[in-house]
């Protein structure tokens, strides 16, 4: 079943690997649905840390998907595949996909596709699967973060670190810490459930931690940041403390001192998502269906945004992202 759709739409293209001004609106063909997708006119999409990587040749699609950046949408159903039975033509929905969100069309895996949560506009909408699945996985799933546990996230102010502190904050931390880039970002981080905001440029988190933990330190810590902060994760651990290694925004760690990863009994583990089958992540988004959505329903977390453009300014959207300014969601709009 559809609805009558173009044969073109308009798309932003990664012309080569480079800066920001690489991501170019280009005419391509509306895609197909196969027969467990849906065809979905996209009215908004969310901008995250792997468009960015994608956008400087760091991080490829995965077999099959499109090479058009965009890994979480908004927007509503104008075709459904042949065995397509969760949802019909003009639902409402969100969809993580593994590439092709900025366009004004995109096919999503039915798997991989749920009916917008009630209490949310489009704009937030399109900011919730990319971003609430990697905090689900990494710090619920894979860090095994429990009720009265603490927590430290790095890159506080991003749309990751917004969105853990309002989970683990939700969800019974009896301390959160965060790493941030300004007294701005400090404010913002204190303001949705952080009990200590460390403004990065002024004092180590490491002796911050220790200091409000009585020299115990974290037991969580969720890092988009990687570099020289592995050895320091380490350092800030409690015993049997878990480090989720999310991104590695300031590159590769060249020297790590293991010995307190062994003296503490450690755990470091890192993952990603957009390489996961349709199965697995319709396991998680059942989970945030499931744990999430009721607190979206009442209030007590909802994504953050920051700032919006037009797809046609995909460039400044990755300038903003880049800069470090934002707090919270930075959405590409097409409607």
């Amino acid at each position: 079943m559809s609805t009558s759709s173009p044969a073109e739409m308009t798309a932003i293209e990664i012309t080569r690997p480079g800066a920001p001004d690489v991501l170019q609106p280009v005419t391509r063909a509306v895609p197909t649905p196969s027969d467990r997708e849906v065809l979905i006119r996209v009215h908004a999409a969310g901008v995250n840390g792997p468009d960015l990587l994608q956008r400087k040749g760091l991080y490829d699609p995965p077999p099959g998907a499109s090479d058009i950046p965009g890994l979480e949408i908004s927007g509503e159903v104008v075709q459904v595949g042949s065995e397509v039975s969760r949802f019909t033509v003009g639902d409402l929905v969100i969809a993580l996909v593994p590439g092709g969100g900025y366009a004004q069309y995109a096919v999503s895996d039915e798997r991989t596709t749920l009916h917008v949560p009630k209490g949310l506009s489009m704009i937030e909408a399109a900011a919730l699967p990319e971003t609430f699945m990697t905090v689900w996985v990494n710090l619920f799933q894979r860090g095994r973060f429990q009720a009265g546990e603490s927590v430290l996230i790095h890159g506080g102010a991003s749309g990751i670190g917004t969105t853990a502190t309002m989970l683990a904050k939700a969800l019974g931390a009896s301390k959160i810490f965060t790493t941030v880039a300004s007294a701005e970002q400090q404010a913002a981080s204190l303001d949705l459930g952080a009990d200590v905001a460390i403004n990065f440029n002024d004092d180590d988190f490491v002796d911050v931690v220790l200091q409000n933990t009585d020299q115990q330190g974290v037991d969580v810590i969720v890092d988009i940041i990687a570099g020289d902060y592995v050895s320091r994760n380490f350092q800030a651990a409690a015993m049997n403390g878990r480090v989720v290694q999310i991104g590695v925004v300031k590159g590769l760690a060249t020297q790590v001192d293991l010995f307190p990863m062994l003296v503490k009994r450690l755990t470091h583990i890192g993952s990603t998502l957009r390489s996961r089958t349709a199965d697995d992540k319709a396991g998680i988004l059942a989970e945030l269906k499931s744990k999430v959505w009721p607190l979206i329903r009442r209030g007590e977390v909802s994504p953050l945004i920051y700032e919006t453009y037009p797809l046609s300014e995909a460039a400044q959207a990755h300038e903003l992202m880049e800069s470090g300014q934002h707090i919270g969601k930075v959405v590409l709009t097409l409607v």
